[in-house]
């Protein structure tokens, strides 16, 4: 049944798709140089993506006008994703953090003009 709305993606989903492509990879770019990311992680994902981007291997050829191109976005985009997950929780959220200008709370201390409730007794 034809409800008069087409398919297409409006002009605000289609930004907030780019706009959440910028941030991850902003976000993997970030995580790519944080020391406490481990080497293996960054060599398989974002080492093997390098190497199927720059190979003249692809799924599509290059001389196919857009699926050409299309192809190594996707593997771009998925890769990137993967980076993410598989990149610690906790520094992935501390580095989202950052990039929206959120602060992100840390457990060994306390805020500034946070109150500490608690009784103490004097031994002496």
């Amino acid at each position: 049944m034809f409800n008069g709305s087409s398919n297409t993606t409006t002009p605000q989903a289609r930004l907030g798709l780019l706009t959440e492509l910028v941030r991850n990879v902003r976000l993997a770019w970030r995580l790519g140089a944080d020391p406490r990311v481990a080497l293996t992680t960054k060599l398989l994902v974002l080492g093997l993506t390098a190497l199927y981007i720059l190979s003249p291997v692809d799924l599509f050829p290059d001389v196919i006008p857009v699926l050409g191109q299309l192809d190594d976005l996707v593997v771009l985009v998925f890769a990137v994703k993967l980076f993410i997950q598989l990149c610690p929780k906790d520094i992935v959220r501390q580095h989202q953090a950052d990039l929206t200008g959120q602060s992100t709370p840390n457990p060994s201390s306390t805020a500034e003009g946070e109150v500490i409730d608690a009784e103490y007794h004097v031994v002496g």
